[in-house]
Parts: structure tokens; sequence; C-alpha cells
């Protein structure tokens, strides 16, 4: 079949051992057509993925942000948004507050971060963004005056109480949230309603001429797996959880090894046909 476009995940996926886009893998982007969209699914912010699409030579391509909770097309421009409600995040901080759990608040372009401490400046130093220095009833006060909620909230901590945490908000909350435990010492909490699937489909819907059969995904994690099974081509890297690994149509290298690009490059051999 043809393949249309490219999407996909980022962080263990499309990014090498140092968090960071291979040679390789720039060199095969390089080798497609001009026109060939790739699009970058992925938990991060906007500004965490746009400086990888510049560094590809794609700086106007969409963007599916926050596990598809904010897409833009290629222009910046919103085609879709969708938050947990600003309750919701008001009860997440008070279920933490007597905890060292860490709160990170996404919302849009803005990343709110309570301190500077050992998690704060890890996910500095591995998405290149700075975040707003921002107290979590800081934030609450400000998207209450605008009538926001929150596109993500990421949790962080011991792995006991980020698991009592996932349990009780698994118990309380499991068809308002989506809970991505990524590591053991996070979890990534999303509105229930969206997937990168939906969001890839809003995409093309809005901006191509093709479907979701016509188009090659890559991912490793739960958060993959709709996006996985819908596209026509649904790819996962050696290091992918068992459950992602079962719906993909192909199992590529370790992203360590450069999977993603491994797969690219055969598919330009067959000149983008499977």
């Amino acid at each position: 079949m043809n393949f249309k476009a490219i999407c996909t995940d980022i962080d263990g996926t499309l990014l090498n051992s140092e968090r960071d886009l291979s040679p390789r893998l720039k060199a095969v982007i390089q080798l497609l057509p001009q026109d060939f969209p790739l699009i970058l699914a992925s938990s991060r912010m906007p500004d965490a993925m746009r400086h990888l699409l510049f560094d590809l030579g794609k700086p106007s391509e969409p963007i599916i942000a926050y596990n598809g909770g904010f897409v833009l097309d290629g222009k910046g421009n919103v085609l879709d948004s969708v938050c947990i409600p600003l309750e919701l995040v008001s009860k997440i901080l008070d279920m933490t507050r007597k905890t060292d759990i860490h709160v990170s608040l996404y919302q849009g372009e803005n990343w709110y971060e309570p301190k500077p401490d050992y998690w704060a400046k890890r996910e500095i130093q591995n998405t290149k963004v700075e975040p707003t220095w921002m107290s979590g009833e800081e934030v609450l006060d400000l998207w209450e005056k605008d009538n926001l909620g929150a596109h993500k909230v990421m949790v962080m901590g011991d792995s006991n109480e980020i698991s009592w945490l996932f349990g009780e908000l698994h118990f309380e909350h499991a068809k308002d949230l989506h809970l991505y435990r990524s590591k053991d010492t996070y979890i990534e909490i999303a509105p229930r309603k969206i997937s990168k699937a939906t969001a890839l489909k809003l995409v093309l819907d809005h901006l191509y001429d093709f479907g979701m059969e016509e188009v090659i995904a890559f991912g490793d994690n739960y958060n993959d797996i709709d996006l996985i099974q819908r596209v026509g081509w649904g790819v996962a890297v050696a290091n992918a959880r068992p459950e992602v690994k079962a719906v993909a149509k192909e199992i590529t290298l370790h992203h360590k090894e450069d999977g993603v690009a491994a797969t690219l490059e055969r598919i330009r051999d067959l000149k983008f046909e499977i």
C-alpha cells in the first residue's frame, strides 16, 4: 500500500538514548518528499515538540500535543482543545497535598511548576522548555478567572505514592480520566475522551485528502495502542509495552537502535509501499 503520512510518538520511540534525534533519523527524513507529512503525537506540550520538527526540517507540520487534548495545524491554529475540568484538577492537588508527589500543570502553550526541584529540573532537561514558576493554587486562581482547565496533569514521585494515587484516581474517576503510568514514578493524566488516534483523524479530516489507512505510525506505550491499531501500518519499537507489540503490524528495532529510521529506510527503498 502507499503511505501518505507518518505519525509518531516521541519519547521512547523517536528519540535515541540521549533523548535526541539521531543523525540517521534526520538523514532519512530529509530524503522524504518535501510535502510528505510528519505528524508528531505526544504527551508533550507544543513547545517541547516544535524544536524537534525544526531540527527535522519540518517546522510547519501539525502537532498533536497532550496525547490528543490540544491539536494544532501547521500554522499554529487550534483544531481541538479538550481539558480536565478545573474542579478535578483541584481535587488532584488536594489528594497530593500531604504527600511528596510533585504536580506539573499544563494548559495550551503554558507549563506551570511550583518549584525548581529534582522533578522540574529533570523535565526541563528532557524537553528543553522552561516552565512558568507558579504554585498550584495560583494556577487554579488564574484558570478560574478565564474558565480554563488542564490539558495535562503530570504527577511524579516515589513509586509507592504514585501507585496509591493511581489506584485512587482510577477507582473514583476512571470514566473521566486517562491515567498513563509511563514510568513507575510518573502518571500522565488526560481527559478520558481524547486519544492520539482521534486527534490524528481530526488532523487528516481538516488538512489532507486521505485517511487513517494511508498513515504509518510508531509508538511504544499504552497511549499509543489506539493509534497503532487504527492506522494502515502500526509499528511498535522493540522496547514497546507487550500490549503495544500485540496490536502492531510490525516490530522494529529498539528506539536506542534507531527503530523508526530503520523502518522508514525500508519503506523508502520500497517507494513508500508495503
